[in-house]
């Protein structure tokens, strides 16, 4: 125990802190701390001292990155950008579509859309081409959700025929949205 607290590294604002009075502490912690108080203040944290290693293509050095080579992003071609929705498109890709539409409605501040958001993403990549995924921002497009009744995000509204088939309100699993699409494909 002494030696993890010999190695503890806090803040330079803690030594206002006052320590604990012995009485209180186990007496091997005792003993560590009464190195620091008889210094007068706990040790400065310095950083991590990164030494130069080869990482592939690309190698660390103590104070920056250099590449040694093209870094390849193997997630780009995975990945699929759910495309968002505004008041001027909302007819032409919803309304109108041939295909069933799922429609987001989030906002940037609303931290449960930000955790439906990579599931949204894998339903538009599992299911691209039976329907269309789209996202609407409802800080942007606030005419939109005011329309359709939007009082909680995230909410998620599956149209068919330009008509509103199917709610789903909060951040779900992923099978209780596949549910809620295959009623309808």
């Amino acid at each position: 125990m002494a030696t993890v607290l010999d190695s503890l590294s806090v803040p330079r604002a803690a030594t206002a802190l006052s320590l604990p009075t012995r009485s209180h502490i186990a007496p091997a912690v005792s003993s560590s701390l009464s190195s620091f108080s008889a210094r007068g203040s706990f040790p400065l944290f310095k950083g991590l001292k990164v030494t130069a290693r080869s990482l592939g293509p690309l190698i660390v050095t103590s104070r920056r990155a250099t590449s040694a080579g093209p870094v390849v992003c193997e997630a780009q071609d995975t990945a699929v950008q759910v495309p968002a929705i505004t008041d001027a498109n909302w007819q032409s890709l919803v309304l109108e579509s041939e295909s069933p539409v799922l429609v987001e409605f989030w906002a940037p501040w609303c931290g449960p859309c930000r955790m439906i958001h990579p599931v949204i993403d894998e339903l538009a990549k599992q299911y691209a081409g039976k329907i269309k995924c789209y996202k609407v921002n409802t800080d942007e497009s606030s005419s939109i959700a005011t329309r359709y009744g939007i009082r909680s995000i995230p909410t998620v509204i599956i149209f068919k025929n330009g008509e509103k088939k199917d709610t789903v309100i909060g951040a779900v699993p992923k099978s209780t949205l596949t549910t809620n699409i295959e009623k309808f494909l």
